[in-house]
Parts: C-alpha cells; sequence; structure tokens
C-alpha cells in the first residue's frame, strides 16, 4: 500500500508543477485533463500526508513513554493516535479502491413497464418520477429523450438522461427489475398485485470512446405524435435510428428539429452500444467477477416496494426501510449510500484475495 501511495504522491507532485508552467494555458484541453487528474488525486494525497505525521507523531510519543515527566501525557496521546492510524488506513484503502471511468458522466436510464399489464405502466411513470425528484434534490438535471404512455396512465417505456456531476456514481446500481405489491387502481376487488417494470442505466459516452460506422446505420425520419406540444405532429421531425450489426433501435422525438432528435437519439445509441460491449466484456470474467453488486441485468429482481407495509426492500444488500412514501417521492439517498458501501466492501475484499 506505501508504495502505491508513494507514486501516486509523486504523480500529484509532477501534476501541480506542470500545471504552474504558465505555457499549459496555451493548451486548454491538456490544462483540464490534468487538472482532473490533480482533483482526483488531492484527498488521497492529503490523507497520506496525515498518516505519515500519525506514524511519526506515534513513533515520538513511544520515546517521550520513557521520560519520566512527559511518560503519562504520551501514553494518553498514543491511544488517540493509534485510532486516528487505523481509521486513515481504512480510509486510504477506499481510497486507493481504482475507480470507474464512468462515475463523473451523465446517464441515460430507460424505464419500461414489464409484468403487469397497465399497472406495470403506472409503475414505471411511478419510478419516474422518483428518479426525477431524486436527481432535482441532487441538483441534476433531467431531460426526457423519448416516451410511450401507457393507456391507463404512466408509461410503457420511458427514456430520460440525468446530467449532474457524479449522476453515474449514485444511479449506476438502479439497473434491474423493480417490483411493486400494492392494490391498483384498475383493481375493483381490492386485491394486492405484484408489478414489476425494469430499469436500464447507461453512462453518456463520447464519440471517441465508441465508433460507429455511419454506413451501419439507417435513419428514419417520421412526424412526432403526443408528447411535445402544439405542431409536433406537423412535420417530420422524429428521428428512428438502427444500428444494422446489432440491430439496435433508438428513437428521439422529444425535441421539436430534426437535427435534435437525431443528436439525442445518437448518445442513446452510443450508451446502448457501449453498455453491450461493457456487459459482454463482464460475461467474460464469468458470474463470480469480484466486486459487483448484482449483474445489471433487466431479469435480475433488485429491489421490491411494497404499499401496504410502507416498506422497500433492496435484494441484493438486505436493506429494508419503512419509508416507502418517502422513497418514491426521491428520498433515495440512504439505500444509494447503503450500496456504495456494500460495494467498496465487496471491492476490498476482492483486492485482499488477490
Amino acid at each position: 500500500m506505501i508504495e502505491r501511495l508513494n507514486a501516486i504522491e509523486e504523480r500529484y507532485r509532477k501534476l501541480q508543477e506542470e500545471l504552474s508552467n504558465p505555457e499549459i494555458y496555451s493548451d486548454m484541453e491538456k490544462m483540464k485533463s490534468l487538472s482532473k487528474e490533480s482533483s482526483d488525486l488531492e484527498e488521497t494525497v492529503t490523507t497520506y500526508e496525515r498518516y505519515k505525521t500519525v506514524l511519526k507523531n506515534i513513533a515520538d510519543d513511544k520515546e517521550m513513554v520513557k521520560d519520566p515527566d512527559m511518560g503519562e501525557l504520551a501514553k494518553e496521546e498514543l491511544v488517540t493516535l493509534e485510532e486516528e492510524k487505523e481509521k486513515l488506513e481504512e480510509r486510504l484503502e477506499v481510497l486507493l479502491i481504482p475507480k470507474d471511468p464512468n462515475d463523473g458522466k451523465n446517464v441515460i436510464v430507460e424505464i419500461r413497464g414489464a409484468a403487469g399489464g397497465d399497472e406495470a405502466n403506472i409503475f414505471a411513470g411511478d419510478l419516474y418520477r422518483m428518479y426525477s425528484r431524486y436527481a432535482e434534490k441532487q441538483g441534476y438535471k433531467t431531460e426526457i429523450i423519448d416516451l410511450e404512455e401507457g393507456t391507463a396512465g404512466g408509461f410503457s417505456q420511458i427514456e430520460f438522461m440525468v446530467k449532474g456531476d457524479g449522476a453515474y456514481s449514485k444511479l449506476k446500481y438502479e439497473s434491474g427489475s423493480h417490483r411493486v405489491q400494492r392494490v391498483p387502481e384498475t383493481e375493483s376487488q381490492g386485491r394486492i398485485q405484484t408489478s414489476t417494470a425494469t430499469v436500464l442505466v447507461m453512462p453518456e459516452v463520447e464519440d471517441v470512446s465508441i465508433e460507429i460506422n455511419p454506413n451501419d446505420l439507417r435513419i428514419d425520419v417520421y412526424c412526432a405524435s403526443g408528447h411535445g406540444g402544439q405542431g409536433v405532429n406537423t412535420t417530420p421531425s422524429a428521428v428512428r435510428i438502427t444500428h444494422l450489426p446489432t440491430n439496435t433501435v433508438v428513437t428521439c422525438q422529444n425535441e421539436r428539429s430534426q437535427i435534435q432528435n437525431k443528436e439525442q437519439a445518437m448518445k442513446v445509441l452510443r450508451a446502448r452500444l457501449f453498455e453491450a460491449k461493457q456487459r459482454e466484456q463482464d460475461e467474460k470474467l464469468g458470474s463470480e467477477r469480484k466486486g459487483k453488486i448484482g449483474t445489471g441485468d433487466r431479469a435480475e429482481k433488485i429491489r421490491t416496494y411494497n404499499y401496504p407495509q410502507n416498506r422497500v426492500t433492496d435484494h441484493r444488500i438486505g436493506y429494508t426501510t419503512n419509508n416507502l412514501d418517502r422513497v418514491m417521492d426521491g428520498a433515495l439517498d440512504d439505500i444509494i449510500e447503503a450500496l456504495i458501501t456494500e460495494d467498496i466492501k465487496l471491492k476490498l475484499k476482492g483486492e485482499e484475495s488477490e
């Protein structure tokens, strides 16, 4: 661990030297890249510097213990220093875990009504509202990309983007099958029904991250319908893009212009192809891959929302809260923090066994 920390500290010092060179201002892209790398390393370096100071103070106090005048004071201080040393070591272990390169990115979220007919679509609408409220509380922005409204409310499908620093780091655990247990508005007998909606969370992908051959695309334009306001269905502004090699189809009709819809659709397409590529790599590593909470597969049941008991249970980590009403209003922080904490534990165990 110390060797890795020394290497990080040396890299951080070199970055500071480069950033202090006035010539760096002539290359804004390079300056931006180096500044981000420096910012990413800063907490690790600061924590390591404090750790080294504590080690020195512990060594000094162990010498002072022999002093008849200062011995008792040194013993008392040693207890505090040893506790701090242990906490700093735990923090450094976490900081040394390789970071997900996608964590700082915006995300594209797709929610689909699954098993349960109209009730599944209504629940998909409830999940969309939950994520929208959560994004609002985090200071993120949401933009609808495409949607298909359910006949009884909600959505049979909705795609939207969440924009904000670290959006993916918070929402990446939400992919999977979400199950609701409640009495539907459409149920006249008052019986509890179980329905599901699937969630897929993908990081927004830059052009350079995944190459798409324009010759592999079929682009269709048509008149948008429904969502979008007056005139939305009078001009062919909606866009459907088919990636022929994978038969991946994406649509966007939320923007007023064909160009804007095409740009949004290409963002979704890049995200889908990137997600498929990542999934293929994960499968090659095997189902027992270290440091992974669940598979992110649509079929995996990750969470149950039980309305009669006002209860939410995340099955991957055994987390339960009896604040369903607050959760559905966007209070996802406790669940997400529990998932992040468990993810860190899994990654630490993975590193220990390597």
